[in-house]
């Protein structure tokens, strides 16, 4: 737990409480930066990971646990400022579960379900497209995030499930 991929997780969880006290406390550009800083933190904790061989049981946990509650703290206060309506929200956590289901049931059959292209996209456009929404929350700009978001979201959990289908024939 004591590497600097695992670290910089734990850095990414503690900045989310910060990111939403700025949000609430309206100061929306600096929520921004923490925001920005966290995702970021996303990407450098990875490659670290990857590139020195940090990959640890804590790491596969908490790195998408870290990236889902960030996500997921933006969107709730975006639902409550009135920027997104709730619907998209079901739906990211729809995917979410439905996901890490298949992947319980395929570790059963001691398969692992890596992480496809389409999520690292659907992350990428998530992460960005709530970072539009910080800057600016412009009617128009809000219903495109949220298009985006759903959109990316509905395709890459649709995927996942054609890909690994077969996990479901071999299922007791």
């Amino acid at each position: 737990m004591n590497t600097t991929a695992n670290k910089i997780t734990i850095f990414r969880i503690l900045l989310i409480p910060v990111f939403l006290v700025l949000a609430y406390m309206g100061q929306r550009y600096w929520a921004l930066a923490v925001y920005i800083i966290a995702c970021l933190s996303d990407m450098a904790d990875g490659y670290i990971a990857r590139h020195y061989n940090q990959i640890s049981n804590f790491g596969k946990f908490m790195d998408p646990l870290a990236d889902k509650v960030l996500v997921l703290a933006a969107m709730c206060f975006f639902i409550e400022n009135g920027q997104m309506p709730g619907w998209a929200v079901v739906i990211v956590l729809f995917r979410e579960f439905a996901v890490s289901g298949l992947r319980l049931i395929a570790v059963e059959q001691q398969r692992v379900i890596a992480a496809a292209w389409s999520g690292k996209i659907k992350t990428a456009c998530t992460m960005l497209g709530l970072c539009v929404m910080l800057f600016t929350s412009h009617p128009l700009v809000n219903l495109i995030v949220t298009w985006v978001i759903v959109i990316t979201t509905l395709y890459s959990g649709i995927e996942y499930f054609y890909v690994n289908r077969d996990v479901f024939k071999n299922a007791d």
